[in-house]
Parts: C-alpha cells; sequence; structure tokens
C-alpha cells in the first residue's frame, strides 16, 4: 500500500468515531475538511495538536472546516481523550 501524498485523493473510509458511530468520509468529500494522523490519544505531542484543533476551533467552525483525527486507539480511549481536553474534533479509529 502506498502512502498518501499532498495533493492526492482522500481514499473513500468508513470509521467508528468516540462516541461508537460510524462516520462515513464519502459524505463529507467536497466539504471543506482537516483530516489528521496521529499516533496515540494522550501522548504529548497528539495532545498538544489536538489541543490546537480545539484552541482554533472557531476559526475552522467559521469557514465552514470540520475537523477530523484518526488514530489507532479503541472507541473508549478516544472518549476519555476527547473529554479529558475538552476538543471539539471528531475522533475516529
Amino acid at each position: 500500500m502506498s502512502r498518501i501524498q499532498i495533493g492526492d485523493k482522500l481514499p473513500l473510509f468508513k470509521l467508528f468515531n468516540q462516541d461508537g458511530v460510524e462516520v462515513d468520509i464519502a459524505k463529507f468529500i467536497g466539504k471543506p475538511m482537516v483530516v489528521y494522523f496521529y499516533p496515540k490519544d494522550n501522548t504529548h505531542g497528539c495532545t498538544r495538536e489536538a489541543c490546537m484543533f480545539r484552541d482554533e476551533h472557531h476559526r475552522f467552525a467559521d469557514a465552514g472546516i470540520r475537523v477530523f483525527g484518526i488514530s489507532a486507539d479503541s472507541i473508549k480511549s478516544h472518549a476519555d481523550f476527547k473529554a479529558q481536553y475538552k476538543l471539539s474534533v471528531r475522533s475516529a479509529i
């Protein structure tokens, strides 16, 4: 499998968010969004990145941009991470 490069089209996928709800990225194709990938919930760099998106949420929301953070952690881990830091991103696994 090749890596996603800048300028590549986003591959279609479905993942479960921190609430156990399936998110179909196809519903958001053609709409402004940020999809970022991070290694693990509650690690220093990942927490800083997620909190930056939280702190700038109003700018993204005002521009109509949805933010999705994706890692391989469990649904419970995502829910705890989101609650602990009051994150506004839509986490998915």
